[in-house]
């Protein structure tokens, strides 16, 4: 059960930041529909839960935090939203949410960087 909901698309960012400061990795997993994509720059994407899981359980244990941006308003359609983040550096996040049964979303494709 994800007790982190987004009711709106814009959500999903603040929440994936707040929970990798906090290092709880499930909590960013669920932010994820169970057979979601993940580019995050390594040689190949992250597909699922569990391969999700791992990216961020060793990013959480590097340290490293993600840093806030400049998120660009939602584009949605229907049931998909398009949301995109300028970061501090330039590079651009893209992402495509689903709306789920109960009205909240979930990402299914997550591209740290589309620069």
């Amino acid at each position: 059960m994800n007790k982190h909901r987004a009711h709106d698309p814009q959500e999903l960012e603040r929440l994936l930041i707040r929970l990798q400061s906090e290092g709880d990795v499930d909590g960013m997993v669920a932010l994820y529909e169970p057979n979601a994509v993940l580019d995050y720059g390594g040689s190949e994407p992250a597909v699922g839960s569990e391969a999700i899981r791992k990216v961020f359980a060793e990013l959480v244990a590097t340290g490293r935090k993600f840093d806030s941006g400049h998120q660009q308003e939602a584009l949605v359609c229907d049931d998909l939203a398009l949301t995109s983040t300028r970061l501090p550096d330039g590079e651009v996040t893209a992402e495509i949410a689903r709306r789920q049964s109960d009205g909240t979303w979930l990402w299914v494709i997550d591209r740290f960087s589309i620069t």
